[in-house]
């Protein structure tokens, strides 16, 4: 039986699921949660709020029980942690958005279980989600080992060697938005991009898989500044904006005399004094049910890294983050795979469901990449990040799983470097990768710019060997490369 909400109380993420927050219609409620909008705004007065952090713009949940409409009296500031938020709850009806619930007049409540904690100037504290933890139904224990207890110091002397270290391996960073190489409705794709080459010289970072995302113009914000959080493409429209985005991406490696990369040992050759991209792309949605599109992308695009789904529901197979439709892989996602495999593209099952990744596992006959999540022990509905059990579906084939940084849930570099021997221990070392998703999440990242790798680096020498190290960080994607690029 579901327990009835107290009046004015605090709203438990798990209501919204089981349908009791409909009792709190009308009525104060205080609510901690992670706001998140599809623009790169700072602040905003228009946001949704959602129970865990989202990885980008492209993950807003279009599910209307996995989020509250938020309109506020005051800016709520959006940097990637989590606020609390108080306000007069509304059960919505025939939204024209499809939302059910709303938070109207709401203001963050000042030294609630949030980011105003001011125990970290990077996020949340160990302290500070434990304390949040009842409030987003997480068990205490699992919020807990989420973050690092403490920040350690990297020495110039440790940053100093791990520079050396980086420097002569193929480091490598298998997921990257990095350049702003998105931009591609900007200035008809002509926007200007930031520093790509440079960062990756000064941090040591030899490779960007450098992805497009070609489902993007599915996802926008309403003239009423309302999101969007989907809808359906128009024939052809995809794949006219993937050409696009492989075309700002081909500007930007040549722009900054970046090395493009299409075999194997163009990979393993890779150093960071002359650093090199790896086209990839984010979402298969281009492919419209046509494996055309995608020969055609290896030949003129040089796409060599393929991430089958991302935040809609496509021809190949369900998300994380929405309602399955397909019960995973659909024959078309199987179709692709295998025609990845006999082209020589890497393939990656990021965002997708784990029957998707079960089945695409099945399917393989060449190891996985899944570029960018992290561990969880107690998923919650439509998350992004993934079990042991998932996890160990993609190590099982050989393949890597790419931890990501955001600020929301690795508050530091130390942080990040203990996240990623969580999921070492329970996949081992060798299948484990960094999957930045630079310049792709929505809040603040713990690596902000790959000038910081030296760093992370020295974290991960103080927890791995020099060899687990040098395959985290490059080798253990080179190994996948090997087994599925042209030689």
């Amino acid at each position: 039986m579901v327990a009835t909400l107290p009046p004015a109380a605090v709203l438990p993420w798990s209501a919204l699921l089981d349908g009791s927050a409909d009792r709190a219609d009308a009525g104060p409620v205080t609510v901690t949660g992670w706001p998140v909008t599809a623009t790169e705004a700072a602040e905003a007065r228009y946001c949704l709020l959602v129970p865990e952090p989202a990885c980008c713009g492209g993950c807003l949940p279009g599910n209307p029980a996995a989020c509250i409409e938020i309109v506020a009296d005051a800016p709520v500031p959006l940097d990637g942690r989590a606020v609390t938020l108080r306000g007069l709850f509304r059960r919505l009806h025939d939204d024209p958005c499809g939302w059910r619930y709303r938070l109207e007049a709401a203001v963050v409540v000042p030294g609630g279980a949030s980011h105003r904690q001011r125990v970290s100037r990077h996020g949340l504290s160990r302290r500070g989600l434990v304390a949040a933890a009842s409030l987003l139904c997480l068990p205490v224990a699992a919020a807990a080992q989420e973050v690092a207890p403490v920040a350690e110091t990297v020495t110039e002397a440790r940053r100093a060697s791990a520079g050396t270290f980086l420097a002569a391996r193929p480091t490598i960073d298998c997921h990257s938005h990095a350049g702003r190489v998105l931009r591609v409705r900007q200035a008809e794709g002509r926007a200007p991009f930031t520093p790509l080459a440079g960062p990756m010289r000064a941090g040591g970072l030899a490779v960007a898989c450098l992805a497009i995302v070609s489902d993007s113009p599915t996802h926008r914000v309403t003239p009423e500044g309302r999101i969007r959080a989907f809808r359906e493409p128009e024939p052809g429209e995809l794949r006219s904006y993937a050409e696009r985005g492989f075309a700002r991406l081909h500007a930007l490696v040549r722009e900054q005399g970046l090395r493009l990369v299409r075999t194997a040992t163009d990979l393993a050759a890779a150093r960071a004094a002359d650093p090199a991209v790896l086209v990839a792309a984010e979402g298969a949605d281009f492919l419209e049910g046509d494996l055309g599109p995608l020969e055609d992308a290896y030949r003129r695009a040089a796409l060599r890294h393929l991430q089958l789904t991302h935040y809609r529901v496509n021809a190949l197979g369900d998300i994380q983050t929405e309602p399955p439709v397909h019960g995973g892989l659909t024959a078309f996602g199987a179709a692709v795979i295998r025609r990845c495999e006999a082209l020589g593209i890497v393939v990656d099952v990021a965002h997708g469901t784990e029957a998707l990744v079960r089945r695409a596992a099945e399917v393989a006959t060449k190891p996985l990449v899944l570029s960018h999540t992290s561990l969880t022990t107690r998923p919650r509905p439509w998350t992004r990040r993934i079990t042991p059990a998932h996890a160990r579906i993609v190590a099982a084939t050989g393949g890597v799983i790419g931890l990501w940084p955001p600020a929301s849930l690795f508050p530091d570099l130390a942080a990040l470097a203990e996240g990623i021997a969580r999921m070492a221990d329970v996949v081992g070392a060798d299948h484990v990768g960094l999957g930045t998703d630079m310049m792709g999440l929505v809040g603040p990242s713990a690596l902000p710019d790959y000038a910081a790798l030296p760093d992370l680096a020295a974290h991960l020498l103080a927890r791995f060997t020099p060899d687990e190290t040098a395959g985290i960080l490059g080798g253990n994607y080179l190994r996948v490369a090997r087994a599925c690029l042209a030689a």
